[in-house]
Formats: C-alpha cells, structure tokens, sequence
C-alpha cells in the first residue's frame, strides 16, 4: 500500500469515528459522558486536520472548487427557512 492510500484510509477512518463520536454525544443523557466524548471527538478532529494538512501539502487531496456567494447564500436560505 502507498503512502497516498494510507493517507486517504487514515483520513475516511477518522471521519467515520468523528460521525460516530457525534451519534453517541447525541443519545448520552450523562453529562459526564457527554463532556468526555465531546473532548475525545475534539481531539479526533485536531487529528483529522493534522492528516488533511499533510495530504494537502504533498497533493493527495485537492479541494474541491469554492462556493460562490450566490451558492453560499442558497443554501443559507434553504437552511433558515421553516
């Protein structure tokens, strides 16, 4: 396996625990528990950003195009509405 799959596994595992992470602190009604999952999954996502950092920088990942305005402000109207 090359070094530019192994990026991109590691990057899709932590975005699976970070969805997961989200679920569980959703459905706790501890509050200890929640605390502890919402700094467990804060560090899951410094993580996630250290990876996406480093597959940008050797161009393992290239972003997507940005957003106009005009899309931005469409899906912000879509969003508030209701």
């Amino acid at each position: 396996m090359n070094e530019k799959a192994m990026v991109a596994d590691t990057l899709a595992g932590i975005n699976g625990e970070l969805v997961r992470y989200g679920e569980m602190i959703s459905q706790t009604e501890n509050a200890q528990l929640k605390q502890t999952l919402k700094q467990i999954r804060n560090q899951c996502e410094m993580s996630q950003e250290e990876i996406y950092k480093i597959a940008r920088a050797k161009g393992y990942y290239v972003p997507a195009a940005k957003a106009t305005r005009e899309e931005v402000d469409h899906v912000r109207s879509i969003l508030t509405q209701g």
